[in-house]
């Protein structure tokens, strides 16, 4: 399979179950990180350019998760002052 064939098919696939789930930053890098697997680089130089950008989207995966985390933690915290003002 050509590379814009399985590019056209993964963004066609994407675009369809987009509309079923509201998409989350998780799924995004999940997406990516699928799609940079499926891509055979044809040189060195290609390879460590989609390994770099495998590592910048695992640190993407990790501080959204950590982002997500302290959303949560500040939404108890605003939930347990408006309880307080009542």
């Amino acid at each position: 399979m050509k590379t814009r064939d399985l590019l056209d098919k993964i963004t066609r696939k994407f675009l369809l179950e987009e509309e079923k789930v509201k998409p989350t930053i998780g799924g995004y890098v999940e997406n990516l990180t699928e799609f940079l697997n499926s891509i055979r680089p044809a040189s060195m130089r290609e390879n460590k350019k989609f390994d770099t950008a495998k590592t910048h989207l695992q640190e993407i995966k990790k501080l959204s998760r950590q982002m997500e985390g302290k959303v949560d933690q500040l939404e108890e915290q605003l939930q347990l002052l408006e309880e307080g003002d009542k």
